[in-house]
């Protein structure tokens, strides 16, 4: 009986040590600028807590993405959702339009800012299956 409620505990406490830290997968599509703004505060106040964040791209929100387009500032830090991506970017967060938003305007990757990239769709499906990853949308 002691060999088997030692084994529990060791088994239980065993994988509370190895379970793995959880990661924000945040998906935005959105268009509404204020929407923009508070998914990358959101994300960014994420990054504050030591959670690891991604950030993708899609539909209108990659917009956001490309160089030259602008997006307005939000009282009260007076900045704009690109902006703040741009300060993710400079922290080490992954950010990548999706698949298939360059194909399907007149856009190439050289329009990109730097430090974005275009996701694969097998690699976010990959991604998005790990027991550890939260997902939002926005």
């Amino acid at each position: 009986m002691i060999k088997l409620l030692i084994l529990s505990v060791t088994l239980l406490f065993g994988n509370l040590s190895h379970a793995e830290e959880p990661e924000h997968f945040v998906v935005l599509t959105s268009a509404d600028a204020e929407t923009q703004m508070m998914t990358m505060v959101l994300a960014t106040q994420s990054v504050n807590k030591n959670v690891t964040v991604s950030v993708l791209l899609c539909s209108s929100a990659g917009l956001l993405a490309i160089e030259g387009e602008e997006s307005p500032a939000f009282a009260p830090a007076n900045r704009s959702p690109k902006q703040l991506l741009s300060g993710l970017i400079e922290r080490g967060v992954e950010v990548n339009v999706c698949g298939i938003f360059l194909p399907n305007r007149d856009y190439t990757e050289d329009d990109l800012l730097e430090g974005i990239g275009v996701a694969s769709p097998p690699d976010i499906a990959e991604h998005m299956k790990k027991p550890n990853v939260r997902f939002f949308t926005f």
